[in-house]
């Protein structure tokens, strides 16, 4: 009996989630909203036609963007300094990321493994398991920390995780904050045609990408070796 339970509740998250699947993909090509976020222009005529609101469209697009990962959010955290100027950006930003980052794990924790398999790349849950096995909030604040890990990807990924939502919240608002700054920086020079200061800005978030993309391999194996050994020390001490 229990059994037949527990395989009703499971056909019917599969079904909320073939629904929600097919909405989100139906609404996002009928109103274009892919081609949207590829296109910088249109973003920008989009954001002013909301007038006085246009700062509420704003966080949502931000918002939406985690949630459609690998929607790129370059181009939205760019935008967001070019039309609100440096701490504008940051702020509205950060509203908008922390909202769908927590979105993103709410929806990992109801649907369960099923559904982040479907969403998240088959590579980052083999790389990212072991921060399921014992809650390491600290080094997932690492990870939102380092610029090129897949954020968006992780969000959804740490709703199997143990962390409470509490937790992530203040882990997705702090830990993206880094890139973000860089983003609304870089548009609140291109609103004020400072592009030399644009140019060395985006020069030094290259470098910075390189090396990460380079070493990201240690970085990972260090981390989770870092993780592991962490937790049978806290383990031996019980």
């Amino acid at each position: 009996m229990v059994k037949n339970k527990i395989t009703f509740k499971a056909l019917l998250r599969l079904f909320a989630l073939a629904v929600l699947i097919a909405l989100s993909v139906f609404f996002a090509y009928e109103f274009g909203i892919i081609e949207l976020f590829l296109n910088e222009e249109k973003l920008k005529n989009f954001i002013h036609s909301l007038g006085p609101l246009g700062f509420v469209g704003f966080i949502l697009l931000q918002a939406f963007q985690v949630v459609a990962a690998p929607i790129p959010g370059e181009v939205t955290g760019l935008l967001g300094g070019y039309l609100y100027g440096t701490f504008g950006g940051i702020v509205l930003s950060t509203i908008g990321l922390t909202l769908g980052s927590v979105f993103a794990f709410i929806l990992g924790r109801v649907f369960g493994k099923p559904f982040v398999e479907k969403v998240v790349d088959p590579l980052v849950l083999n790389k990212f398991d072991y921060l399921l096995h014992h809650k390491g909030a600290f080094l997932v604040f690492f990870l939102f920390l380092i610029p090129g890990f897949p954020k968006d990807y992780l969000s959804y990924f740490l709703g199997l995780s143990r962390l409470s939502v509490l937790e992530f919240t203040v882990i997705a608002g702090v830990g993206r904050l880094l890139g973000t700054v860089l983003l609304s920086l870089g548009g609140d020079y291109l609103r004020h045609h400072e592009y030399e200061k644009f140019l060395s800005l985006a020069g030094i978030a290259a470098v910075v990408m390189l090396i990460v993309w380079l070493f990201k391999e240690k970085i990972e194996r260090l981390l989770r070796l870092w993780h592991v050994s962490k937790y049978r020390k806290n383990k031996k001490k019980k």
